[in-house]
């Protein structure tokens, strides 16, 4: 058993590091951004400034997409969005199922986001009988003792956890073996699952205790240079945060 496994053959075969592939999607919606506003070209500097990382970073990244700009010109706006809606896989539609409709499935079933990223809300599903046959986002909600058939006829290989804690493993275990492959899981637990199953966890509580750690350290360092540390202590203990290609590491609750 693998637990957040990330599983992706067709890219690794490729030689795209699992870095890179992270990041893709910020250059991609830094990308629809410029192309809704009819800017045809765009420098790595700018392109980088907007998605958040280096310049250097970003040539790299696309390098391994095969694409290098044009000196004095810079990348195509255009085809850098399709180059890198294809290699997500965005160009084609893929069904999702949504199960635990409580207040943050019904907030997921109605954000607009999804269908003009790819994604088509297929399913919603809740264990709640009197939830059966509400509609939310204009779907009806089905109840869980559907699921199986409802992930076949859908040909749904992508499923989302919003249920409590409690629910969600059982919840993973009966999506994997109905067939989905892939989980985006809100729950506050890890999920265990079988290799080739990809899982991404968002997890909010986690991000506002690592923002929390880094505003009692800014705190300790207003404290130290008010006591007279001055700056070189200060630029001593930010350098800490700066992993091997400069990215802050993830910091994770023990």
């Amino acid at each position: 058993m693998a637990t957040g496994r990330t599983h992706r053959p067709a890219t690794r075969s490729r030689g795209i590091p699992e870095a890179t592939v992270a990041r893709l999607p910020l250059y991609l919606r830094a990308l629809t951004a410029l192309s809704e506003r009819s800017v045809p070209t765009v420098s790595s500097e700018e392109l980088a400034a907007a998605a958040g990382v280096n310049s250097a970073k970003l040539r790299k990244d696309f390098s391994y997409l095969g694409s290098y700009g044009t000196r004095g010109v810079g990348y195509d706006v255009e085809y850098l969005v399709y180059q890198i809606s294809r290699e997500l896989g965005l160009t084609q539609d893929w069904p999702v199922v949504i199960v635990g409709i409580g207040n943050l499935g019904a907030a997921l079933a109605n954000y607009g986001g999804f269908a003009s990223r790819g994604f088509r809300v297929a399913a919603l599903i809740d264990a709640d009988p009197a939830m059966a046959g509400k509609p939310v986002a204009g779907i009806p909600v089905q109840h869980t003792d559907e699921l199986e058939k409802i992930i076949k006829d859908n040909g749904v290989s992508i499923g989302v956890i919003a249920t409590p804690a409690g629910a969600a493993q059982q919840v993973c275990d009966r999506l994997v073996a109905a067939g989905v492959t892939s989980i985006l899981n809100f729950a506050p637990t890890v999920l265990s699952v079988p290799d080739g199953v990809d899982v991404r966890k968002v997890d909010l509580s986690i991000e506002l205790q690592i923002l929390a750690f880094h505003e009692q350290r800014k705190a300790g360092e207003e404290t130290a240079a008010g006591d007279g540390a001055g700056p070189a202590a200060t630029a001593r203990d930010t350098s800490t945060d700066q992993g091997p290609d400069g990215d802050v590491p993830a910091v994770m609750p023990a």
